[in-house]
């Protein structure tokens, strides 16, 4: 089942720009050549870098029409992948198989794709409709690489396919390696805790398989592999570690380059601010996680790393990112930088030579913010030439004032859109006056210097208010080991990392002890399954374990609770699941990596508790249900399954093992296996009232449901409980229930980066007196060992309608009772 399912916009993007290159004026300057010219790289000094010539040959899976061509495609992940691709045409051997010998810089990572153009223009894709990100190949001497191409973008697949499997250990300690992109045949991955991956989708016959470490800590390594038809291949790989090395970098940039603007490298590796994934307008890298640069004397910027020898390292200078303010050549071409990161410590001397594209003049924006935006904010700038790219964060002068100054690459604009918002959440956390997606500010280029003035006069969800009224009551303490704290929401976007510290610092200021963080895993197809760790979706294993570091910086008790990201939603994945006994086993032994992954980075990044379960979860449940209440088709030795899937998590991890069990209308009935965990994890969402009654009425129906169904749900399942509630902001959320095309409202629908519900109206008060209600019911009840807020927004404050009651009134009544259950 070919399903087209992912980035069809950036497709679209792409293929225009391609479609354009026999034109004068382009939306991107793409380069073709016809013959082959070596790929430079720029090094420590003048001295010739060594090359390797590679000979590319590709097996159509039909010959192209008259009048067609093949190009490879050079990727430039740094700028953008679909912003800046060097294609090369190449030669026919036959009807169906094409060749190509280039030259690259020895020891160079070359990521590349296929093209096809003629009256239209077609990008390569895997046999399940998924586009082809890039392949790979490492230059470490001359070779060749034989590819086999699936199918093209606008020609469905049809035909046999199997898989590689295997997995990947440090060659020194044999320990597994979690995080290592994987790629062969198009298709890639990222391995688990336990080093293994799974590669599907793969025609018949020699695929390269390549293994790379994002952060180059480990060096490239690459063989071939035979795939057979509806066969697996295992192949187990080994990477050698590489040492660190001293790099400094001594920057000259140019004389008009503003003055105390923070200048950046943004490069190819994980901590040049690669997320190694689609991002708004084709753009890959994300300024925030970029490293910065100390400036020196006028117009010099200098910064020492630690990078890994042998590392093949793409990266430029930037006042943005890698597409907006980045150096370019004097011909106004972007500049790509190339550094085979040697085996010694080494200095490195670079001069930007223009910020400018061409001979339009640079727009200077500046914009004054309302006085109640949030103290360590930051204002960002966002930019829409063909569809929105990245938010770049702005240059603060003080006094409600942000000031960004854009050279390039103004060459391929005319009138362009722009918008303001905080923290990068642009979509989000907007300008009042272009909050909806498709409304923004507009500017033309000039051969004359622009200074723009512009004012925001509000935020959206952000309105003037007073701080809420908290009514005191005495709250009885509860022990040392009673949890008060928050859950994340469970999404996740690159540019989150950087705005963790500041959220987990408000949680703290809160007086909560606990802190569930929600990291995941995405489900992007269903035949074949792919399940695992998506870049851009899903935090990356680094990410997690920083996560949780910041939130041991914090005091506060972490707790992990992954989530399946099940596309697009749990209901119709299990719905369109082929859910066979072949396909049973796939989705249990991909839980189960899941499962051990999360065990692993609990262990490893020191959290005290992990939370599993939840209600996507239900169908593969022992006796599971659809949604529709149809039997799921769940094997008959589920419990059997799941008993050794728990088993292992506990060898892995020696905290505290929680079970998620929703609580909407009625309690369903524990799992058979839940004599396994510790503790249930209440996913409370139940109706309090169908017609919005007072707090009195509230708090009776809340201790009415503890006592009534909740206490005999656990007494007889003999498991202490933490009560998680989920309210929205909004009017409705306490019947349980907020209407929507003949049934519920999925109260996710409400939380950023969905577009507002304008039919549903705001309620404040609603969602403080359902926490109130909740609190004083379960102050009542000591059998209760913890109470966690559901839905807490990271990146920024919102006051929307969402569960999040980040800024709300709703954290002004946690901020009194927080402590005081807590005896503080």
């Amino acid at each position: 089942m070919k399903r087209q399912t992912t980035h069809r916009w950036l497709t679209m993007l792409l293929l225009f720009a391609l479609s354009s290159l026999a034109c004068q004026f382009s939306l991107i300057d793409f380069s073709v050549f016809t013959q082959p010219t070596p790929i430079p790289g720029t090094g420590p000094t003048a001295t010739p870098a060594p090359l390797a010539e590679v000979t590319f040959k590709l097996s159509l899976p039909a010959p192209i029409q008259a009048g067609e061509t093949i190009y490879l495609a050079i990727m430039d992940e740094v700028t953008g992948l679909a912003l800046n691709p060097v294609l090369y045409t190449m030669q026919a051997v036959d009807a169906q198989t094409y060749s190509l010998k280039m030259p690259f810089v020895l020891g160079s990572v070359i990521k590349y794709r296929y093209v096809r153009k003629g009256v239209s223009t077609a990008q390569e894709d895997t046999s399940f409709g998924e586009l082809v990100r890039y392949r790979m190949y490492h230059a470490a001497t001359p070779g060749e690489v034989h590819d086999l191409l699936a199918s093209w973008s606008d020609q469905p697949f049809n035909g046999q396919t199997g898989y590689i499997q295997g997995s990947i250990s440090s060659a020194a300690s044999g320990q597994p390696l979690p995080g290592i992109l994987v790629t062969a045949g198009g298709v890639s991955t990222l391995t688990d805790s336990l080093g293994q991956y799974r590669l599907e989708g793969l025609l018949p016959g020699t695929h390269l398989i390549m293994a790379y470490a994002l952060d180059g800590a480990y060096r490239s390594f690459q063989q071939g592999a035979d795939v057979l038809p509806d066969s697996s291949t295992t192949a187990p790989l080994s990477l050698q570690s590489a040492n660190l090395v001293q790099v400094t970098f001594n920057i000259t940039t140019p004389a008009d380059t503003v003055g105390g603007a923070p200048l950046r490298m943004a490069g190819n590796l994980l901590q040049f601010g690669n997320t190694f994934a689609d991002l708004n307008g084709g753009i890959s890298v994300v300024t925030s996680r970029m490293p910065s640069l100390a400036p020196g004397q006028t117009n010099n910027y200098s910064i020492s790393l630690r990078l890994p020898a042998g590392a093949d390292l793409r990266y430029k200078y930037t006042l943005g990112d890698g597409f907006w303010n980045a150096e370019h050549d004097p011909d106004g071409k972007f500049h790509l930088r190339q550094l085979i990161v040697p085996e010694s410590d080494t200095v490195i001397s670079d001069t930007v030579r223009t910020w400018q594209s061409g001979p339009s003049a640079p727009i200077l924006f500046n914009v004054t913010v309302p006085a109640n935006t949030p103290l360590g904010d930051t204002v960002s700038i966002q930019f829409n030439p063909y569809g929105w790219t990245e938010p770049i964060p702005m240059w603060p002068l003080g006094n409600h004032k942000w000031v960004y100054k854009l050279y390039s690459p103004l060459n391929m604009l005319g009138s362009f859109g722009y918008r303001y918002c905080r923290n990068d959440q642009c979509g989000a956390a907007d300008d009042i006056a272009t909050a909806v997606s498709s409304q923004s500010r507009r500017v033309s280029t000039s051969l004359t210097p622009e200074d723009l003035q512009d004012t925001v006069s509000s935020w959206i969800w952000l309105p003037e208010s007073d701080p809420a009224t908290v009514v005191a009551v005495p709250v009885q303490a509860r022990n040392a080991s009673f949890w008060a704290g928050i859950e994340l929401q469970p999404g996740y976007h690159p540019s989150w990392q950087a705005f963790y510290p500041t959220a987990f610092n408000n949680i703290q200021g809160l007086g909560a002890n606990v802190l569930i963080q929600t990291p995941s895993w995405t489900a992007k197809n269903d035949q074949p399954l792919i399940f695992a760790p998506t870049a851009g979706n899903d935090p990356l294993w680094s990410d997690t374990l920083q996560t949780i570091q910041y939130s041991r910086a914090a005091n506060l008790i972490t707790v992990l609770y992954p989530t399946p990201r099940l596309l697009p939603n749990a209901p119709d994945f299990w719905f369109n699941a082929p859910r066979t006994p072949a396909w049973w086993d796939n989705w249990f032994a991909r839980y189960r990596a899941f499962a051990l992954y999360h065990a692993d980075l609990a262990a490893q990044g020191g959290a005290q508790a992990l939370v599993l379960g939840g209600e996507a979860l239900t169908p593969s449940l022992p006796g599971g249900l659809l949604i529709n209440g149809a039997p799921s088709g769940v094997p008959a030795d589920a419990e059997a399954r799941w008993r050794s899937l728990i088993s292992e998590v506990r060898a892995h991890f020696k905290g505290q093992l929680l079970w998620a069990q929703p609580y909407s209308t009625k309690l369903a009935p524990a799992p058979v296996f839940i004599d396994q965990f510790d503790a249930f994890y209440l996913l409370w969402s139940a109706g309090l009232s169908a017609n919005g009654a007072d707090l009195g009425a509230l708090t009776t129906e809340a201790g009415r449901r503890m006592d009534e169904e909740l206490l005999p749900f656990l007494s007889a399942a003999g498991k202490p409980v933490v009560i998680a509630i989920d309210y929205p902001s909004a009017q409705g959320a306490a019947s349980g229930c907020i209407p929507a095309s003949g049934g519920c409202l999925d109260w996710t629908a409400l939380s950023r980066p969905y577009a507002d519900l304008a039919s549903i109206p705001l309620d404040f008060q609603g969602q403080a007196n359902l926490y109130q209600a909740m609190l004083q019911a379960i102050e009542q009840r000591p059998w209760v060992g913890g109470f966690i807020s559901r839905g807490y927004y990271p990146p920024v404050a919102l006051m929307d309608k969402s569960s999040s009651i980040r800024s709300k009134p709703t954290a002004d009544l946690l901020w009194y009772w927080y402590p005081r259950l807590l005896g503080r």
